[in-house]
């Protein structure tokens, strides 16, 4: 009958000292002490590098649709549409544009107001028009109707409303109370 083997710590055995050689042999070839063999690049390389892979990924057919200052959110999101994980509700505003907003399945009427936020915030952004807009105003002073029903109660879930992907729900003004 064979006795365990004690390890000591910071001791190898001989399996693992053949790991950690065979590991070695696969470090970058660039020493960390040659400062002369070592490349730097700036911030404004990295970030050309980085966009130009970008650029690359969102040409997959997957994710040609998305911009090409596209953030991890919005890649998240179609790769949940593919999988049907998530559903486009469209949100017609009153001038007559449309928002494609992407929320998951169960998203309740909260959920689609957030990314109604989001979309538009990433928009503004990308347009270069940063102003403020108060949300508080905004969902005090309209409504989301889907067919003839006001979306009002921010817990329900859009499928209780019969909400499904590519249905479009309305901004409409709120009639004042007198």
């Amino acid at each position: 009958m064979e006795e365990p083997s004690e390890e000591v710590p910071g001791e190898h055995n001989a399996k693992e000292g053949e790991e950690m050689s065979r590991m070695s042999d696969m470090t970058p070839a660039v020493a960390y002490g040659d400062e002369e063999d070592v490349e730097t690049l700036t911030h404004a390389d990295i970030l050309d590098i980085f966009e130009e892979g970008l650029a690359r990924l969102v040409q997959d057919p997957l994710l040609c649709d998305l911009p090409i200052q596209v953030t991890l959110e919005e890649i998240n999101s179609q790769i949940a549409l593919e999988y049907g994980q998530a559903m486009t509700v469209k949100v017609l505003k009153a001038d007559g544009e449309i928002m494609p907003i992407v929320v998951v399945q169960d998203a309740s009427v909260l959920d689609l107001k957030k990314a109604i936020r989001r979309f538009v915030t990433l928009k503004q952004q990308r347009e270069g028009g940063m102003r403020h807009i108060s949300w508080r105003y905004v969902w005090r002073s309209y409504n989301l109707v889907f067919q003839g029903e006001k979306l009002e109660d921010d817990r329900v879930r859009l499928k209780d409303y019969g909400i499904r992907n590519r249905d479009e729900v309305t901004f409409m003004k709120r009639l004042r109370k007198k």
